[in-house]
């Protein structure tokens, strides 16, 4: 019996949600359409009146986590405000925080081999979200000198590998990869070193 609710345009978000359910548990590759359609309550059929196929359903699920990425960068930006320091790592810690809380959303974006440039909206709100650490970046790095100063796009990618790497290796649970440090004082001390090495905070003594 179908699941009450999903005939009055609930059933793409439902969908959307069995499909993060899945994602969490099995991974991007590891379930069909129609296990989504029965976590969801509806037919197989029911899936393609709203995706051509399961990669469409993940693209619509790497798009919404895109947003609350934003979403969630933008606050911690403003959350930082009025220091350029304090707003630039607040961003970077944002990055941990989401992985953290939205998994499902995190593993659709990153690891589904899903290519930001499939659809326009997609790509859209992904550079949305690249923009706001990027103009933390461009802020703080009016604090270094002209001729010292890297450009914000490279400056916003470091701190953005940066905090893919300790989530990838050290939050997401990776095998083999183990450290005695919180993964949260893993990424502020290296977020530390990048920022002494550019002269933005005094070195250590």
């Amino acid at each position: 019996m179908l699941k009450r609710g999903y005939h009055h345009g609930n059933l793409r978000q439902a969908l959307i949600d069995a499909a993060l359910a899945l994602i969490e548990t099995k991974g991007p590759a590891g379930f069909t359409l129609s296990e989504a359609a029965k976590q969801a309550g509806v037919t197989p059929a029911a899936v393609y009146r709203h995706f051509a196929g399961r990669d469409d359903l993940i693209a619509e699920a790497a798009r919404q986590g895109y947003v609350i990425f934003a979403e969630t960068m933008q606050c911690a930006y403003d959350g930082g405000q009025p220091s350029a320091l304090a707003a630039f790592e607040a961003t970077g810690r944002a990055y941990l925080a989401f992985a953290r809380k939205h998994p499902g959303h995190y593993i659709a974006m990153f690891e589904s081999g899903i290519s930001v440039n499939r659809t326009a909206d997609l790509a859209a709100v992904a550079l949305h979200a690249r923009d706001v650490l990027e103009k933390a970046a461009q802020e703080l790095a009016q604090l270094i000198p002209p001729e010292k100063r890297p450009p914000p796009a490279v400056f916003s990618a470091h701190i953005w590998a940066l905090s893919h790497g300790v989530v990838e290796l050290f939050t997401r649970g990776a095998p083999g990869a183990q450290s005695p440090y919180l993964p949260e004082d893993l990424l502020e001390s290296g977020i530390g070193i990048y920022l002494r090495g550019l002269g933005l905070l005094p070195a250590d003594d």
